[in-house]
This record gives C-alpha cells, sequence and structure tokens, in this order.
C-alpha cells in the first residue's frame, strides 16, 4: 500500500523531512507498528519517533490512537502535543 507521511514542527526539523510517501508491503497496518517501522530507518527517525516520546498522529486530517490501522492512500501527520499559553 502506498502511504502519505507529513511531518511537523519538531518531527520535522530532527528527521529532516516535511512529507514522504511510502510503500508498505500490507493491506493495513496499525499506527503504533508504522511508527515503528519508520523508526527503525536511521538514527534520525529512531529520535524523532521513540516509543516513549509523547507524539500526535492524524491520519487523514483526524486525531487517532496508536491501534489505529491505516489503510491505502492514507495520509498520516506525526506532530509533537501542542501547548498553549
Amino acid at each position: 500500500m502506498e502511504l502519505t507521511i507529513r511531518y511537523f514542527a519538531s518531527v520535522r526539523e530532527q528527521v529532516g523531512l516535511t512529507s514522504e510517501v511510502i510503500h508498505v508491503d500490507s493491506e493495513e497496518l496499525a499506527i503504533d507498528s508504522l511508527r515503528a517501522r519508520l523508526a527503525s530507518r536511521d538514527e534520525r527517525m529512531a529520535q524523532a519517533l521513540q516509543a516513549g516520546r509523547p507524539i500526535r498522529i492524524a491520519v487523514n486530517h483526524e486525531m487517532v490512537g496508536s491501534g489505529f490501522v491505516v489503510r491505502e492512500n492514507s495520509e498520516v501527520a506525526f506532530f509533537p502535543p501542542v501547548t498553549g499559553g
């Protein structure tokens, strides 16, 4: 399946990318598995997407939890929690 991955704010700065299109050899994939797969690619990704780091995730512009399952042609966005003030 093809997924568009977007990175925002400090996550974008760490990975050095605004967005990318990836191909996954599966018809569906849980967000936590996608995050782990991306984090395993290199040290920058590992630092930005490490499991213990609080990161917000949206799929097709809607906030989702770690168990959410993405499917073909989804847009997945990773960004840090927003703080007010």
